[in-house]
C-alpha cells in the first residue's frame, strides 16, 4: 500500500498545497483503478500521518516549504533525511510529520515504511487566506504529474 498524505493548514494560503495535491489526486487515482494507494490529508495534524502511514510499503508527504527559495521551487527529499526527534511537549501540535517519521520509525519498525518521498512546495503566501499563489499552484500540478507518473509506471514503492 502507497500512502500519500497531504499536510498544511487550509486557512493559510499557500501552506494548504499538500492537501490540495491530495484532493486533486482523488480522481485521477480512481481513474487508474489502483487500490493499493490511499489519501489522506492531514492538515496539520502530525499524529495523524504517524497513524496513517503505518502498515504502508510506501509513504508520500507533500507540504509547504518556507526556506528562502523561489516561491514554488519543489524539492523532492527521501523522508530519512527530514525524520526528525520530537521535543518533549504537553502540546500535540508541536508533533509535526517530520516526527511523526522518526516516531513511526521507531515506534512500528516494520510496520512503518522505509520508502518515503517527502515533496516541499517553496510557498510565497502563508497570510490567512483559501487561496494558492500562482507559483505554489503550478508546482502543486507538477508534483501531481510526478506522482501519476510513479503509478502509471506501476510503482507503487
Amino acid at each position: 500500500m502507497l500512502t500519500i498524505i497531504g499536510c498544511g493548514n487550509a486557512n493559510r494560503n499557500d501552506d494548504r498545497v499538500g492537501i490540495y495535491v491530495v484532493d486533486q489526486l482523488r480522481e485521477r487515482i480512481a481513474a487508474l483503478n489502483r487500490d493499493d494507494v490511499r489519501l489522506f490529508g492531514a492538515g496539520t495534524a502530525g499524529m495523524d500521518v504517524m497513524f496513517q502511514a503505518k502498515g504502508s510499503s510506501a509513504l508520500i508527504i507533500i507540504d509547504a516549504n518556507r526556506s528562502g527559495a523561489e516561491p514554488g521551487a519543489i524539492f523532492e527529499v527521501p523522508g530519512d533525511w527530514l525524520a526528525n526527534i520530537p521535543e518533549p511537549s504537553f502540546n500535540l501540535h508541536n508533533f509535526r510529520w517530520d516526527h511523526a517519521i522518526y516516531a513511526g520509525q521507531k515506534m512500528y519498525k516494520d510496520q512503518f515504511p522505509q520508502d518515503i518521498t517527502v515533496y516541499l512546495i517553496e510557498a510565497q503566501d502563508l497570510g490567512l487566506g483559501l487561496e494558492m499563489t500562482a507559483p505554489v499552484e503550478t508546482a502543486a500540478g507538477i508534483v501531481i504529474e510526478k506522482i501519476i507518473k510513479r503509478l502509471r509506471e506501476g510503482r507503487q514503492t
